[in-house]
């Protein structure tokens, strides 16, 4: 299983940014995808999930209505789209599957800053 996260980077509060994970060593069209982050010293974080077929998702509070995740099962990839970046939202960001164990990506690191 390979999960590679790409997209993240520096916006200015307000701002927006599309991340995307490219996943291979699975039938991605069968599983669930997650999106997660994590700040230095916290736990990670549930940011988003999606179900295999695309139509159900699910949110943490922190980011509804802001966030929306979506997946191409076309493409093997899963994506993020974040708006209204607030500077909490600073974070590595993680794509993951639960495919008889967790598996992450390498992480992509998101800054909202001025």
């Amino acid at each position: 299983v390979r999960l590679v996260e790409s997209g993240g980077g520096l916006v200015q509060p307000g701002g927006s940014l599309r991340l995307s994970c490219a996943a291979s060593g699975f039938t991605f069209s069968s599983y669930s995808m997650n999106w997660y982050r994590q700040v230095p010293g916290k736990e990670r974080e549930l940011v988003a999930s999606i179900n295999s077929l695309g139509s159900t998702t699910n949110y943490a509070d922190s980011v509804k209505g802001r966030f929306t995740i979506s997946r191409d099962n076309a493409k093997n990839t899963v994506s993020l789209q974040m708006n209204s970046l607030k500077s909490e939202d600073t974070a590595v960001y993680y794509c993951n599957v639960l495919y008889y164990q967790r598996y992450w990506g390498q992480g992509t690191q998101v800054t909202v800053s001025s």
